[in-house]
């Protein structure tokens, strides 16, 4: 089985990927794992991507994609994959097409998990991590038992700098513009399953699962 997830921040995505693969015994491959294996092993598309990402520029979409299409050839991956944060654009998306094609398969479901703005802001201001273990919580879903404290290792949680409402909104707007295209994009290819992401995590898992069983 191969699946593509596509849904803005905030939209659960990880915790649904964990659900997807277990499932179904695949890979769950994300372009920040590509990244930092790579880097970490010090391949030659390592090196290139280090180097954009150290001097704070985006990694260009020619190079993201080399980097996809090593991921792909790789011994794991021949029963399927589940791809988180790649394709993120059209290009992106028509150059995974041509690649598959080549391969001699295709994508067999686009897994659109839609929320709503206001759902996603608020997802995603009230969390906080743990400036020790990295454990995450949730102010109002899954809030620790101590305010401000880490139920695992009693570290102090935080908000991360990236998790204010304006710089949410900035990647929400960078979502819409860039990534939502790819709905329309699948929905040409008949490929697009879309579940109302605000429910629970667990309902959301269980629509996920009965729509790509069908």
């Amino acid at each position: 089985m191969r699946f593509i997830l596509l849904g803005a921040p905030g939209a659960g995505k990880g915790t649904q990927a964990v659900e997807i693969k277990q499932k179904y015994n695949i890979p769950h491959i994300s372009t920040g794992d590509i990244f930092r294996s790579n880097i970490k092993n010090q391949t030659e598309l390592g090196k290139k991507a280090e180097g954009y990402l150290n001097s704070g520029e985006l990694v260009p979409d020619e190079l993201t994609i080399e980097l996809v299409k090593d991921r792909l050839k790789q011994e794991d991956v021949k029963n399927g994959f589940l791809l988180d944060g790649f394709p993120r654009t059209i290009p992106q998306a028509e150059a995974l097409d041509e690649f598959l094609k080549e391969l001699g398969i295709k994508s067999d479901r686009v897994i659109n998990i839609d929320v709503d703005k206001k759902v996603l802001i608020e997802r995603i201001t009230g969390r906080r991590v743990c400036k020790n273990c990295k454990a995450s919580f949730h102010i109002a879903f899954n809030p620790p038992k101590v305010d401000s404290v880490c139920d695992y290792c009693g570290g102090e949680l935080v908000t991360r700098a990236d998790d204010n409402e304006e710089a949410v909104r900035n990647r929400i707007g960078v979502y819409e513009s860039q990534t939502a295209p790819l709905i329309d994009y699948y929905n040409k290819q008949s490929l697009v399953l879309t579940i109302d992401g605000n429910k629970s995590p667990k309902e959301v898992t269980e629509e996920i699962l009965k729509g790509l069983d069908k």
